[in-house]
């Protein structure tokens, strides 16, 4: 399983003018090949008199599908270059639609690429970049005692909590990294003296958005 990814939180769109072309950059959010193909249809009827929309997109982590399209444009000069900012950007679990109204002047091959590749960035620039973290969501039980010495070292470990709550016992829910529970696990055994119980409530992806901890 990754461990963490770089994708879109919100779409956004962009757009850019070239030698009087209109190039319109409409990028989604898709967990799905299916959801990304539904989406590129709806960018071709929302902007069905477009010269062009062509497209790309990126779904998955591991051995992640990948698919560009340049919808009649010369082979190569727009799916193909879209992808790649997605590619050098490592971005997955998204797609780009780029609209393009001819405005009367040929752009050349090397002009149509540049285009293609100046609008997608521009699409991005108007998105939400966030990096998702894969983390166990453990939940830790224990006495009333042991709370100040397991938050400070909470704290100090910048290990996000989810909530806590107070009833007979002090009950924290916590996320941590895979490459970390060992160590934590026996870090809370040492604080509370062998006497914490520690549950692990499986896999869940995080980010910090806006200094806030949101699962997916």
């Amino acid at each position: 399983m990754v461990e963490s990814y770089k994708t879109i939180l919100e779409g956004g769109s962009g757009e850019i003018v070239m030698k009087k072309s209109r190039f319109i950059a409409t990028v989604c959010p898709v967990e799905t090949e299916e959801a990304a193909n539904e989406f590129i249809e709806s960018m071709k009827k929302k902007y069905w008199d477009a010269t062009h929309n062509c497209s790309a997109y990126i779904i998955g982590t591991k051995n992640p599908i990948m698919h560009c399209s340049d919808d009649g444009e010369p082979s190569k000069t727009a799916g193909r270059p879209m992808l790649d900012i997605l590619i050098n950007h490592e971005l997955t679990n998204l797609v780009v639609v780029v609209t393009r109204y001819f405005g009367g002047t040929l752009l050349g091959t090397g002009g149509l690429v540049k285009a293609y590749q100046s609008a997608t960035l521009e699409g991005l620039e108007h998105c939400k970049i966030i990096t998702k973290q894969l983390a166990n969501r453990l939940t830790i039980r224990t006495d009333y005692n042991y709370i100040g010495k397991i938050q400070y070292y909470l704290a100090q470990d910048d290990i996000p909590t989810l909530s806590t709550d107070y009833t007979d016992l002090v009950q924290l829910t916590v996320l941590v990294t895979p490459d970390l529970k060992q160590r934590f696990t026996k870090k809370i055994a040492e604080l509370t003296n062998g006497s914490a119980i520690l549950e692990d409530e499986g896999f869940v992806h995080y980010s910090i958005i806006d200094h806030k901890v949101c699962i997916f």
